[in-house]
């Protein structure tokens, strides 16, 4: 497990950093979310082991505390990371503008903040805030900190309020993205009018909306004027004796462009692909995280309240649950992003050359 989280989260940092396609300020996130993932497996997960595998904690106080602080700062910060993409996604869906617009300024400010309140609810133990009996030496287990007003105050920072918050914008993301696809685009297009060999485009009747049943056509009329006589070889005018135009008869012909339409009904379609796909793939992103989470926050606040202990055998399952959604992430990236998956295939058959 510790293995193949370190691989994948390495492959997600490579992605972003080799690949062209994902140079973009979103994934600024994306980078941020794997190093906590490789932290969680190179920091974490190891001395994890050690304590599932021995009865008693075998090792120094302070490693134990070094170990705690870093499993609250990776994890919380992985977490805070799931709930930034979350909004970054949310802005992106609900305002056409925040795309083209989208700041490094605030993907760095939001990747700041969730590194500094994994940083202060790790190191806020260490300043006192747990009972002299959490100590590793009087315990001979290493746990963290059972003072209940830091457990409901950790635990509702770490992760009951930023998934009430992820759950509330997965669901308004739903709702935009369906709103979406409901909606009926009417797009106006301009006819071109050739006068003396110049074309001025003006609005022209784009859309004749007949429906039957579940059959909808769209006719685009395209109308041109052709007012120089010489140009035009269909001899539809009459001239008078002296050479004058007399008459001019222009035609308005509709011209039904069936393959302009059938192209823009598959690009529409395939938007509306795309948007389904992205709120499918932040909905499985949140309830896997939640999945993995939920039973060790919820262990988390009953052991102190209630003064109980739950088996030791149940505790590791609880913990390494939490520990799998680090592994999981990387892999939910390679199934649901295409330039993912490319990059990961470039980086495994070596194609990605070194610039000198």
């Amino acid at each position: 497990m510790i293995l193949v989280t370190i691989v994948g989260n390495a492959f997600v940092i490579a992605a972003v950093l080799l690949e062209k396609n994902l140079h973009n300020v979103a994934n600024y996130l994306i980078l941020s979310l794997a190093v906590a993932d490789l932290m969680v497996a190179t920091l974490v997960m190891p001395i994890g082991i050690v304590d599932a595998v021995t009865t008693k904690w075998m090792l120094q106080s302070e490693v134990c505390d070094m170990w705690i602080s870093f499993d609250v700062l990776c994890c919380t910060a992985s977490i805070l990371h799931l709930l930034a993409i979350a909004i970054d996604r949310y802005w992106a869906v609900t305002n056409i503008d925040y795309i083209r617009n989208r700041s490094a300024k605030r993907i760095l400010l939001m990747i700041a903040i969730a590194w500094a309140a994994g940083l202060c609810l790790s190191v806020l133990p260490l300043f006192g805030w747990r009972k002299p009996e959490d100590s590793a030496e009087i315990r001979q287990a290493c746990v963290i900190s059972q003072d209940i007003s830091y457990q409901i105050f950790a635990t509702s920072c770490a992760f009951y309020i930023p998934t009430i918050i992820m759950l509330i914008i997965y669901a308004k993301i739903y709702q935009v993205a369906r709103s979406r696809i409901r909606r009926k685009n009417f797009m106006k297009k301009n006819s071109k009018r050739q006068t003396n060999g110049e074309t001025i485009s003006t609005p022209t009747l784009n859309t004749a909306a007949l429906t039957n049943g579940h059959t909808e056509v769209i006719a685009d009329a395209e109308t041109s004027f052709i007012t120089n006589g010489c140009n035009d070889r269909n001899d539809n005018s009459k001239f008078s004796k002296n050479g004058d135009i007399d008459e001019v008869k222009v035609s308005i012909l509709p011209k039904v462009n069936f393959d302009a339409s059938k192209a823009k009904r598959q690009k529409e379609k395939l938007e509306m692909k795309r948007e389904r796909k992205a709120a499918r793939t932040l909905g499985i992103i949140t309830g896997t995280f939640i999945v993995c989470w939920l039973p060790f926050f919820v262990n988390a606040l009953v052991e102190p309240i209630n003064e109980v202990q739950i088996p030791e055998a149940l505790r590791m399952v609880v913990n390494w649950l939490g520990y799998l959604n680090s592994l999981l992430n990387p892999i939910i990236y390679t199934i649901f992003s295409p330039d993912f998956r490319n990059a990961f295939r470039k980086i495994l058959f070596g194609k990605y050359k070194r610039h000198r």
